[in-house]
């Protein structure tokens, strides 16, 4: 099972969805990386990583990091730091710099 939660700027609304299992994932015959989501058990068990929904806090871009090949900038901006979403509560909104993110407690999700 997997919980979504919502972040929100305490600021200037920016918000980020972010899931508990990340995007885990599997090589297919041909080394493909194919996703496999809860209830997917068989693919699940599959699984060698996780490409986890990380943002730059020095300029906004969400992107995947691979927890195979771990990044430490951004692919856009070339500085840092990126944190993981499902962490980025009490974290500085990049979009606007002066809110602060906090969980939205009356939205959620489970898969």
């Amino acid at each position: 099972m997997a919980e979504c939660r919502f972040l929100m700027c305490s600021n200037c609304e920016f918000s980020v969805e972010a899931w508990s299992d990340g995007n885990p994932y599997y090589r297919d015959e041909q080394g493909r990386k194919r996703y496999a989501y809860h209830p997917d058990h068989e693919n699940v068990a599959r699984c060698i990583g996780n490409d986890e929904q990380h943002i730059c806090l020095a300029c906004g871009r969400l992107l995947k990091v691979d927890s195979q090949r771990r990044i430490a900038v951004c692919r856009k901006c070339k500085a840092g730091p990126l944190v993981d979403v499902w962490n980025l509560e009490g974290k500085e909104c990049p979009k606007c710099r002066v809110g602060k993110f906090a969980v939205d407690r009356e939205r959620f999700s489970i898969s």
